[in-house]
């Protein structure tokens, strides 16, 4: 390869100083040091779920040499213990330094919430957030089993007692499911500082030093840090959303309501496919909220019961208690802090299914009972009656319908039996039924003299 010439050499050099020169300068602190900080700034918004797991258990792998810290901003009621342990794991397993910040005003960091919040190196909350409820429930939505509760405390207890916050409170927080507001919590020495906003929070930390993984000791270099956001995707984002409590109750209802019409209306074919797509969302959604059993039978009742409504006159006991169903079944749906179905909500799918199973599915019975209706094409070589003079068209009655019709062999009077020859569009052609018959008796009648006996020269001898 040969050498450029000198000309473009030296004017490549200067458009790379005029480059260096124009690039954007770094933030400069007091005393024109620059500011190379970077804070990378995740979100648990809402149920802790696998989805949200692996989003914050992902994003924290590849801090090392993208960040000088993690900031996750929480609030949460709550979620799966799994998806809840395996953020706790890869927080207490960075190099980098995660700080957990409970906001804005009017968050919580409740049940699996409070577990993580706890392991962080700096645990902070925004003024009118809360901190608690972190006992286990299971699936009838009753507190889950003594074993369950003490392997919950021993593991609050540790995280606690690894950052030297206050141990009894964490305990406290399991087996009786109090809850602290935020200047409670830093009272209490449950959390380390309140911050009204994020960036005060940075400017706070600043220059602490905190313990990571491998007790190595980091110092913070927060203040004034450029933070990037990354959010959980669209995608993910849309799985994670489908799993909040009000869309899981109407997923189910939808899910039922859809299924049932589909067993009245076997050929309508999507509603069945859709209310199973429904069910199976409200199922996995059921599985990583506290749901209660009590509330997924209640539910499943009451649509049984609007079912048999349907066989019933009026609107009488099952339908009653069929909405009885519906309404307590999804109050008592959820088990958890600010886990529950909208009343609002309630009421509107309740006054929704008293339409839809009162109006809809009666009707739908109808149309099941009914009688097939016919196919126009199955009308030709069936007989009717002229209702009218064809002369040569008018009026027929034919296979229970009436028809306009011509008579191409001549004129027929009123109440003439017809048979049909052909249809094109609705319109019949037609003759006389009786010059059938005619024909096909000639077929098999022999002829008789007037003395009523058997021509015997036309039909040969008997034997």
């Amino acid at each position: 390869m040969r050498n450029a010439p000198r000309p473009v050499l030296l004017l490549g050099m200067l458009l790379t100083v005029l480059g260096l020169a124009l690039a954007p300068a770094h933030a400069q602190e007091p005393g024109g040091t620059e500011t190379t900080s970077t804070v990378l700034e995740l979100q648990i918004d809402g149920v802790v779920d696998p989805f949200v797991a692996d989003y914050v258990e992902g994003r924290i792998d590849q801090a090392p040499g993208r960040a000088d810290a993690v900031l996750i901003t929480i609030d949460t009621p709550g979620g799966l213990d799994s998806s809840m342990r395996q953020i706790v794991q890869a927080i207490s397993n960075t190099s980098v330094p995660v700080v957990c910040y409970v906001a804005p005003e009017g968050a919580r960091a409740a049940s699996a919430g409070m577990y993580i919040l706890l392991s962080c190196p700096v645990a902070a909350m925004a003024p009118g957030t809360n901190v608690g409820a972190a006992t286990p429930v299971g699936l009838s939505g009753a507190i889950a089993s003594q074993k369950a509760v003490e392997d919950s405390v021993a593991y609050a207890r540790a995280l606690a007692e690894a950052h030297d916050r206050d141990a009894d409170w964490a305990e406290q927080a399991v087996r009786d499911a109090v809850s602290l507001s935020a200047e409670q919590a830093l009272e209490r020495n449950v959390i380390d500082i309140v911050a009204a906003d994020t960036t005060t929070l940075l400017d706070e930390i600043d220059g602490e030093q905190v313990e990571v993984a491998g007790d190595a000791v980091v110092t913070l270099e927060t203040a004034g840090a450029q933070i990037t956001t990354e959010t959980l995707g669209p995608f993910i984002g849309f799985l994670h959303a489908l799993l909040d409590p009000n869309l899981a109750f109407l997923f189910f209802w939808l899910g039922i309501g859809l299924m049932i019409l589909e067993f009245f209306l076997p050929h309508f074919g999507i509603a069945g496919v859709i209310g199973f797509v429904l069910l199976l969302l409200s199922i996995a959604a059921f599985g990583m909220l506290p749901v209660r059993l009590v509330g997924v039978l209640l539910l499943i009742a009451s649509a049984v019961l609007l079912v048999l409504e349907i066989h019933t006159p009026g609107f009488g006991v099952f339908g009653i208690g069929g909405i009885i169903g519906l309404v307590v079944g999804g109050l008592l749906l959820f088990n958890g802090p600010g886990v529950r179905v909208s009343p609002v909500l309630i009421v509107i799918v309740a006054a929704a299914m008293v339409g839809f199973f009162g109006f809809v599915l009666t009707a739908a019975m109808k149309l099941r009972g009914a009688p097939p209706v016919s196919d126009p094409g199955d009308v030709v070589g069936r007989e009717g009656k002229a209702l009218t003079d064809l002369a040569p068209t008018g009026v027929v009655h034919v296979h229970g319908e009436e028809w306009s019709a011509s008579a191409p062999h001549g004129a027929l009077s009123k109440g003439t039996r017809v048979r049909v020859l052909s249809k094109e569009g609705l319109r019949l052609e037609v003759e006389p039924a009786e010059s059938s018959e005619s024909l096909t008796g000639e077929a098999h009648e022999a002829p008789t003299t007037d003395a009523g006996t058997v021509d015997t020269e036309k039909e040969g001898s008997a034997t």
